[in-house]
Order: structure tokens, then sequence, then C-alpha cells
């Protein structure tokens, strides 16, 4: 998972890139209200916006010491418990859990962790909790 990320200085990028960062920031820090607002003051289409807002990220100060991971699991007893143990077993300290009511059996579980202590890289864990059993999907959906 994370061998799909690259570093990239932003100025041999275009420049919408960086405006989709900006609409984004707007956005988050409620300078704007709607993606129309934002996008506007940042110069660039909906369209372009809504391509690669999941998809371009600024790293803060302490880059790759929080990351976010996204989980379907079974609604059953114990799945959860599973992950946390693997989390405490490589000393990844959990920042957030926030977890859905359960629908048709499944559970959404999104979990922000703190990977200062990993023992293992990020690929390896998000391996071992992709292959419990009762976890559907493991994703990984943003890092700083």
């Amino acid at each position: 998972m994370i061998k799909d990320y690259l570093i990239v200085n932003k100025k041999i990028l275009p420049d919408y890139y960086t405006k989709v960062v900006e609409a984004r920031t707007l956005m988050e820090s409620s300078q704007c209200k709607s993606v129309s607002d934002a996008v506007k003051k940042v110069g660039i289409s909906r369209s372009t916006y809504y391509k690669y807002k999941d998809y371009i990220f600024t790293p803060s100060e302490n880059y790759g010491r929080k990351f976010t991971l996204s989980f379907k699991l079974d609604d059953r007893q114990g799945i959860l418990s599973k992950i946390l143990n693997i989390f405490r077993e490589h000393q990844t300290s959990i920042i957030t859990i926030h977890q859905d009511i359960p629908i048709n059996h499944a559970a959404i579980v999104i979990v922000t962790l703190d990977s200062k202590d990993l023992l293992i890289s990020i690929d390896e864990l998000i391996a071992m909790l992709d292959n419990l059993e009762g976890v559907h999907s493991v994703h990984l959906i943003a890092m700083e």
C-alpha cells in the first residue's frame, strides 16, 4: 500500500494539484462552506477537485507518523479486539477510532494511528490485518 505513494516536489507538478489541497484546506478550516466556493476561490473546476481530492495530501512536520486505516468488518464479536491486539503487539498508538453502526452484517471502522514506535512497516501491518478472519478489506486512506 505505502509503495503506491511518492514524495514529489510540487515545483514539477501542474499547479492544479496545489489548488486542490488549498481548496480542501479552505473547506476544512470553514473559510468556505461549499466545494463550489472553495474551487472558485482557488481557480479550479469542481471536476478537478473531485478527481484528485482523495489522492493528494501535504506532509506534516512529523511526516510518516500518523496514518488512517479504513476497515470493513464482519459484524461479529471479537474482530475489532483482534485488530486492536495487533496494534498493541506492534507498538502502534491509537489516536482515534470511529465505528459505524453495522449494516447488512458489516461494520465500517476508521482508525487513526501513530506509527512513531511501529515495529513493522505500514505495508506489513496492512497485510497482516487484511488476512484476519472477518476482515473484508483494509485501506490506507490518509497519511501525514
